[in-house]
């Protein structure tokens, strides 16, 4: 009996207490919410840098499970080994990725090379005569083909009558790349300092930005051997498991508890190696720290 109260008044207590924690947490008031823009997700960040700033994020992530299904499937009626089958889908998983980042690189690189021609356009355009708002809406037709787009639509936020910080600030968000944040600071700087040194500014920052272009340029040429060895020395090894799969005697190894212990182990080793070998290689990649 001494046992059964004993229970009993702990469960009294626990109840007890369990009451007195709901009724304090709903006379505390709630902490706000902080609400996640899709400009602020990570996701949208890299579609934006990546220049699909009409790509909803769910379409990358529908486009990794669809290649990691269709993949799965694919593997699986070759081999009949499901762990083969499974550590092929996340390959397939994490191309769609893989895709992604390969494209932010690629349009960073372009528009490295055409920013020193945006800043001689817009230069020639403020010597010229024209204010800076009129400058930055030429750009929209003169300027590289690669950032028409962008300057066109502060053209039309600029004749609809948004005020010039505001259309900065969209126009910083459409082009998604560090270059753009720092011009877009200075031009932000000299117009509410009001500054008459714009001139001298561009020059500098044009000749800055070439100076930096062909460094990395130089850079990035030595470096692309240890990125192309890094991916070939990955992939070698799961090309002979896929091939090696596909025989009978083969795929039953793989179906077997030690098989998918050394699938499983050598997924891991694969992963760290070139995720080791990027960093080793890689270069500093420039941080959108104003974005």
């Amino acid at each position: 009996m001494t046992g059964a109260h004993t229970a009993e008044a702990a469960l009294l207590g626990l109840g007890l207490g369990i009451g007195l924690l709901l009724v304090l947490a709903s006379c505390t008031p709630a902490p706000p919410k902080t609400t996640t823009t899709p400009r602020t997700s990570r996701v949208r960040r890299l579609l934006d840098e990546a220049g699909h700033h009409r790509v909803p994020v769910s379409a990358i992530l529908l486009s990794s499970a669809g290649c990691a299904a269709a993949t799965f499937v694919a593997v699986f009626t070759i081999t009949t080994a499901l762990p083969v089958a499974a550590c092929f889908a996340l390959f397939a998983a994490a191309l769609p990725w893989a895709m992604l980042r390969w494209q932010l690189r690629r349009r960073r690189k372009q528009l490295g090379e055409v920013w020193p021609d945006v800043i001689d356009h817009l230069r020639s355009a403020v010597r010229s005569g024209l204010s800076l708002p009129e400058g930055l809406i030429e750009l929209g037709h003169s300027g590289p083909a690669a950032l028409r787009e962008p300057f066109a639509e502060f053209g039309s936020d600029w004749r609809a009558g948004v005020p010039m910080d505001s259309a900065l600030e969209r126009l910083k968000l459409r082009l998604a790349d560090p270059v753009g944040d720092r011009i877009v600071l200075a031009l932000r700087m000299t117009r509410e300092l009001g500054g008459t040194q714009l001139g001298r500014l561009l020059d500098t920052l044009a000749e800055v930005l070439r100076e930096a272009s062909r460094t990395r340029g130089e850079l990035e040429a030595r470096q692309s051997w240890t990125v192309t060895g890094a991916k070939l020395a990955v992939a070698a090894p799961w090309a002979v498991v896929l091939l090696l799969s596909t025989q009978p005697e083969a795929a039953v190894a793989y179906r077997s508890g030690t098989g998918t212990l050394l699938l499983v182990a050598g997924l891991g080793v694969s992963a760290l190696s070139y995720h080791l070998m990027l960093r080793i290689g890689s270069l500093p990649a420039e941080e959108r720290v104003l974005a």
